[in-house]
């Protein structure tokens, strides 16, 4: 079994999702995780819920002679990646910056779009923008995405009732 796939089936099986995976130098592999979807009013992943899937993955990586030396847990951040198509689905409404692999022609043959996302109809994915003369809309593959995230929303408001 390929090491994604058993990550993924071991982050899956304890009720969270495997936001990204990457095999570093040295032996580091790196997992990202979050709630689920349908957790997702949880709010955000705590370091004992890092811990906790750490935990058992060192013991399935072991269990399994996974070659790897450091294993590193953690969150997605505030500026969580979009990958899949789930994830276009579950932030529709949040802004984010979308960086595509290839410029798109009329749009002064940009590659890189900060907005709103748009509840994907079908295939294609959706930002509204704000371009040269007002709001505008972007439509895209998930193949033509190179990178995308989430713009991070942080409230330094004191929380006074």
């Amino acid at each position: 079994m390929r090491l994604l796939d058993l990550i993924e089936k071991t982050v899956a099986g304890m009720g969270y999702e495997l936001v990204d995976f990457e095999q570093a130098g040295r032996g580091l592999v790196r997992v990202y995780i979050d709630f689920a979807a349908q957790d997702a009013d949880k709010g955000n992943i705590a370091v004992e819920d890092c811990e906790k899937v750490s935990h058992q993955l060192s013991h399935v990586l072991l269990v399994e002679n996974a070659v790897y030396e450091r294993l590193e847990v953690s969150s997605p951040g505030l500026d969580r990646p979009l990958k899949k198509m789930s994830d276009y689905i579950r932030f529709a409404g949040q802004e984010a910056l979308v960086k595509l692999r290839l410029p798109v022609p009329g749009a002064a043959n940009r590659k890189s779009f900060e907005g709103v996302l748009q509840v994907p109809e079908g295939d294609k994915l959706k930002l509204e923008f704000e371009g040269k003369e007002g709001p505008a809309m972007l439509e895209f593959a998930l193949a033509d995405v190179d990178k995308a995230r989430l713009v991070p929303k942080v409230d330094f408001r004191s929380r006074k009732a």
